[in-house]
């Protein structure tokens, strides 16, 4: 099969599949305490270059679909970092939920803040979205990560 829409199904994929949770999910995936439990889906660079535009495109739907202009254009930057400092820390996969984490940490609170969806101090927010990025990025992502790299070559193709 063709690598090039490999690539593109795999990035296709990962995309829809960060759409759906965050639909089904969308009462804790925004606002100043949120657990988006499609973060967890932030670990799969660490299998795959195509998860890097495949999440980044999935957050950008998302936002579209349920969010503002701030979080489509920041939240969706913030999910691309992650996903691309991710990918390239992948050499050790403890450290692949760590970007999305505090990227997200970061960025996120000052998109709520003047976006104006949250009252709350950019600190306390800061620790919020942490906390939530941490339990989706940090536990689910990667009890999701050694689950996926038992048939990672089952799933995932090189390219």
């Amino acid at each position: 099969m063709n690598k090039k829409i490999l690539y593109l199904t795999e990035a296709a994929v990962i995309a829809a599949i960060y759409t759906v949770l965050v639909f089904l999910f969308q009462y804790s995936s925004f606002g100043p305490f949120q657990f988006r439990i499609a973060e967890a889906l932030t670990i799969l660079p660490y299998f795959s270059a195509a998860a890097i535009p495949g999440v980044t495109l999935g957050c950008l739907l998302s936002n579209i679909l349920f969010s503002n202009i701030f979080d489509i254009i920041f939240g969706t930057l913030a999910t691309l970092i992650g996903a691309y400092l991710s990918y390239r820390l992948r050499a050790n996969k403890f450290l692949v939920p760590i970007p999305p984490i505090v990227v997200n940490a970061l960025i996120i609170p000052w998109v709520l803040k003047y976006a104006g969806f949250a009252e709350e101090s950019i600190p306390l927010m800061m620790v919020s979205i942490a906390g939530g990025q941490l339990l989706a990025a940090g536990v689910l992502g990667m009890l999701l990560l050694f689950t996926l790299d038992k048939v990672k070559h089952i799933i995932f193709k090189n390219y």
